[in-house]
């Protein structure tokens, strides 16, 4: 399944621009209960570090990674909560 991430809309969205890491990865975790399960939640990062962590965690955790979107200095990632 392939996914247009240019027309995601989040359901929350979690600004870590500012973190270093695992700062991006901690807010997702908070975040992602903030979410019901099928929900998207995006997590804006200025970490490069976040795009191996947030998969990762997603892997571990059970939630889908739909990738994520190089904007002006930081990604945008996208996680649907599926359980």
């Amino acid at each position: 399944m392939s996914v247009n991430l240019e027309n995601a809309t989040p359901d929350k969205t979690v600004d870590a621009r500012s973190m270093a890491c695992p700062g991006p990865l901690l807010e997702a975790k908070k975040a992602i209960g903030s979410v019901t399960v099928g929900q998207t939640l995006e997590i804006m990062s200025g970490d490069k570090g976040s795009r191996e962590d947030i998969p990762a965690w997603c892997k571990k955790t059970g939630h889908e990674y739909l990738g994520f979107l190089e904007k002006d200095g930081y990604d945008s990632l996208y996680v649907i909560r599926r359980k």
